[in-house]
């Protein structure tokens, strides 16, 4: 397996330095726009492990080029292309792995359009739509487009899987619940504003309409912010207020799963929408580029970028974050015993501990864990596939064995959580 993982951002960087302990590829090619940043992630793990020869390279990319994609992965000659940048770059990603004959995951899906009108009409496009009208294309070129195989979309996906098959006869309502207890502060110790995942990437899940899904209904959306309920988070993190997001486990599980509900609600707390709301008042949630002046002249620039320059760079926050982040999926229904059921299955991350061990943030850290463990499974052959397929498409008991056993038994070491929530 030769791996081009595109982007050496924190979720990039991440899988690099995870894949690096494992030794079920030939190759990763650590390709960016900035190939200084692939170089010095390679320069991490060289430090950490000792010199890796051809085990890890460096290459410079042009995401926004489809032809650009395909010659890269071409030059190197890459089996598997990883797709760790920005959802708006999923399109031509996506295509260039097709033209160059290799196989593609990604951790977010194309996204839905148009906004804010509601696109999940018979007439809008889904979050994903693109990207499965292009299945057929796949399939006769005989190649996997493996979509969401990050944590949410991803893990939360695997446990689902999971609930469906081992746990439950009927299922009520696959609810992913995603919580933390994190704080970033400054040098002086104050807590700041600062989010732990790409504003790009939040602006466009939290601004645009929740989508729900019903077995009686499909798929429908609510107001941003909507249905909030207080979770209860497991591992010291306590009660957290979730609310309806845009999200593409609502897209992803009924197309493999039997469910009469499919939710997902993120925990943001009342100073986070607070923030996306002024955004959206302000119009700086936009993408369109606007004409501004600069020093150098007038320049075009969109507002959400502008955004994303003024924040921390949430791969550099990590020695700045304390406290844990959790993923998981709370599944109701019927047991297999026929019995009314609740479980909460879950995974949490640590920052003090994934930055004493790899430097990375906990929450591009636990990103990038799930698809390193897809790629193995798909190297050795106990995942396969062909077409455009979600997490739910693969059986989930072999992910969760190789993510839970010890490192020092070949596993990842990751211990997940089954929480049973039944009321008797």
């Amino acid at each position: 397996m030769r791996i081009l993982l595109v982007g050496a951002g924190g979720v990039g960087d991440a899988i690099a330095k995870i894949a690096a302990r494992r030794d079920f590829f030939e190759t990763v090619i650590v390709s960016d726009y900035d190939v200084s940043r692939a170089e010095r992630t390679i320069a991490w793990i060289e430090a950490k492990h000792g010199p890796q020869g051809d085990r890890f390279v460096a290459a410079r990319i042009d995401a926004s080029d489809p032809d650009a994609v395909a010659a890269v992965a071409r030059e190197h000659r890459a089996t598997h292309v990883m797709n760790a940048v920005e959802p708006k770059f999923v399109p031509t990603i996506f295509a260039g792995a097709l033209a160059a004959g290799a196989d593609y995951l990604d951790m977010a899906m194309s996204l839905s359009e148009p906004h804010p009108e509601n696109p999940y009409s018979e007439t809008g496009v889904k979050l994903g739509d693109d990207q499965f009208a292009q299945a057929p294309d796949w399939e006769q070129a005989g190649r996997l487009a493996l979509v969401g195989m990050g944590v949410e979309p991803g893990l939360s996906d695997v446990f689902a899987r999971y609930a469906a098959d081992e746990l439950f006869s009927e299922i009520d309502e696959l609810g992913t619940r995603d919580g933390a207890n994190l704080v970033v502060r400054d040098d002086a110790g104050n807590e700041i504003f600062a989010p732990s995942f790409s504003i790009w990437t939040t602006i466009e899940e939290c601004l645009n309409p929740p989508v729900v899904w019903e077995k009686d209904r499909g798929w429908y959306t609510t107001p941003p912010f909507s249905e909030p309920e207080v979770f209860e988070f497991p591992e010291g993190i306590g009660p957290v207020e979730c609310v309806n997001v845009e999200h593409e486990e609502v897209l992803l599980m009924p197309r493999w799963l039997d469910a009469k509900r499919v939710t997902f609600k993120y925990g943001l707390g009342d100073e986070f929408i607070g923030v996306l709301k002024t955004l959206n008042l302000l119009g700086l949630d936009k993408t369109a580029p606007l004409r501004v002046r600069s020093a150098s002249g007038p320049v075009e620039v969109a507002p959400r970028d502008v955004v994303a320059a003024a924040l921390p760079d949430p791969a550099t926050i990590g020695t700045r974050m304390t406290g844990k982040t959790c993923a998981g999926v709370w599944v109701t229904g019927t047991g297999t015993d026929g019995s009314h059921r609740e479980v909460y299955l879950y995974h949490v991350s640590d920052n003090e501990w994934t930055m004493a061990e790899y430097e990375s943030q906990c929450v591009v850290w636990q990103t990038a864990l799930n698809p390193v463990i897809a790629l193995e499974l798909l190297a050795t052959g106990v995942w396969s596939g062909v077409g455009v397929l979600g997490p739910e498409a693969f059986p989930a008991t072999p992910f969760l064995e190789l993510m839970a056993k010890p490192e020092a038994e070949g596993g990842y070491g990751q211990a997940w959580g089954l929480d049973d929530r039944t009321v008797r």
